[in-house]
Order: structure tokens, then sequence, then C-alpha cells
């Protein structure tokens, strides 16, 4: 259920490659506007689907507000609406008497390093520098404006397909299995786009040599580091303080985004993509190690026994 979560926001991702190149044929010089200014209709059709959203019966709880809690319930067809309302009242009577929790304590210095390290590593592999830049990519390897965006509807296409085979890899191989195998893949085909800059040789197989690197590139993100991320952030905190670690795990995701995104095409018109690229390699070399070493494996693991490992790689 987590990782839905991502399989429908690489779908949105695919849908803006195809809007964009249409309107790239259809608009030609003005398309750039149009790109920016459609995205005013999901924004508002967002907005008005709020209204219809339900409260988690968990906050209405906390409110007070059983009697809406049990409404949402029905309305979600809860097997036995009143029983779930029960559960959540004893959950949250459990919280209170532990008290909201301090994420930064001794007791979550495990989970903390693993939600910051893991979500670091998500963007160090330059996966928003590639999906944000793809059109940039694939015209520094000489395709033409159009033919660019064109090629990138094909980054979007193979991570949505590799998020979609994710769903029903995670649990049965799990998740630090996706996660090594996906390094060993992003190393390969980052590398080969390093190669490829560096040399400026862009006529390997038959002068698709980049797309090819990139979707390969793509594939092994999107059915490892794409779908784990968010699964293992939402698993390995206590129920105490599990909010405030997504929070942070959300935080440092996007504070490494923002630099990547900012920071590549410096860094790319200074150095070269062959640095860039080679860069983004010896990361997931080092996210290998991570996932190797480090992370901790709970594929098939209850919430309560993950927290007793965690409870015993704090001390």
């Amino acid at each position: 259920m987590v990782l839905l979560n991502q399989f429908f926001v690489v779908s949105a991702i695919f849908m803006a490659f195809v809007v964009n190149y249409l309107l790239a044929q259809a608009f030609t010089e003005s398309s750039w506007r149009w790109m920016i200014g459609v995205e005013f209709i999901p924004a508002v059709l967002f907005f008005g689907l709020l209204f219809i959203v339900p409260e988690s019966p968990r906050w209405l709880v906390n409110q007070n507000r059983s009697e809406e809690a049990l409404i949402v319930f029905t309305r979600v067809k809860a097997e036995n609406p009143a029983e779930e309302v029960a559960i959540v009242m004893n959950s949250v009577e459990q919280e209170l008497k532990l008290g909201h929790g301090n994420l930064f304590v001794k007791e979550n210095r495990f989970p903390v390093m693993i939600a910051i390290l893991i979500a670091a590593f998500n963007q160090l592999a330059g996966i928003n520098a590639i999906m944000i830049y793809a059109p940039r990519v694939f015209e520094m390897a000489g395709f033409a404006s159009n033919s660019a965006l064109l090629q990138s509807i094909s980054i979007g296409a193979t991570n949505l397909l590799f998020t979609f085979i994710a769903l029903f890899l995670i649990d049965r191989y799990g998740r630090r299995t996706l996660l090594m195998a996906g390094s060993v893949g992003m190393v390969f085909f980052l590398g080969m786009l390093s190669k490829a800059f560096f040399t400026n040789n862009f006529s390997e197989l038959g002068g698709y040599g980049v797309m090819i690197y990139l979707m390969g590139f793509i594939a092994f993100f999107a059915f490892s580091q794409g779908a784990v991320l968010w699964v293992v952030i939402s698993e390995i905190f206590p129920n105490k303080v599990r909010s405030k670690g997504q929070a942070l795990g959300s935080f440092t995701h996007w504070i490494f985004a923002a630099a990547i995104i900012w920071g590549f095409p410096v860094i790319n018109n200074s150095v070269g993509g062959g640095i860039s690229f080679g860069f983004f390699a010896v990361m997931m070399v080092l996210h290998f190690f991570f996932a190797w070493k480090i992370l901790p494996e709970t594929k098939g693991k209850s919430l309560e026994e993950i927290q007793v490992d965690m409870q015993k790689r704090n001390k």
C-alpha cells in the first residue's frame, strides 16, 4: 500500500512527459509557457478533491471525535467499524501513557541514521537530475529538441513499468536484496553514461547508447530505491515517533533533491556530464555497501519485531 503512492507518482511523471511532447509539437516556440500553464489544471482538481478526502480516524479519535471516526471506517468499508475505532482508541490511550516521544534520543539513533542515509542516497543516485533534465541530457548527446522530448517519454515509461514490477518483488525478495541488485545495475549504467560523456562518443548502439543507458539506470532505480525508500522509512520507527521519523526522511529526501536539482546544471556546465554521472556512480557504490552492511531486512516482520531489532542495534 505504501508503494502504491510511488506508483501513482511515477504514473503522473510519465503523463507529464507525454503532455510536454504533445505541447511542443502543437506550440513550438511558446510551448514552455504551456508546459508550465497546464499545471493549473491538476492543481485545481487536487484542491477540489481534497473536500471529499476523509480525515484520518486516528486524528479524529485524538480530537475526541470518535463518532466521526466511526463514520470514516464505515465509509471505507472496514469489516467491523466499531471494532476498528476501539482498537484506535486503545492505541491512542497507550501512546498518551508513553508520551509523544522525542525523535532525537539515543533509543532512536539507529532508525534516524537509516532514514537520513536511505533518503540521501535516493537523491545521490541522480534520479531527479535525470528525470527533470532528461530532455537536456538527450540534447547534450546530440538529439534535436523535439526528439529529446520524445526520448524522455521512454524514460517515464521505463520508470512506470519497473515501479509496477516492484509491487510484486518487494515482499518476495526483501528490501535489502532489491537495493543491492539495484545498486549494481545503477553503477553499471551510470558508469556507461559517464564514459559516453567523457569520450563524447554518442554513436554506441546505433546512436541510441545514451537513451539505453538512461533507461537501464531508471529501470534499476525504479524497482530498488524508488520502491524501497518510503516502505523502509514507514517501518523502522516506533509508533510514538513514527510520524516524526517519516517527516525527517521526507525532509532529508527533498533537501538533497533541491541540492541536486539546483546543482546539476551548474556542475554539468562547468565540468561536463562525465564527472556528473561519474559522481552518481560512486555514490551508488557506497549505497551498495550501506544496503549490504548496515540496513536491516524488514521483510516478513511485524512492526513490533522490527522495533526489537532496532533496539538491539541502538546498543
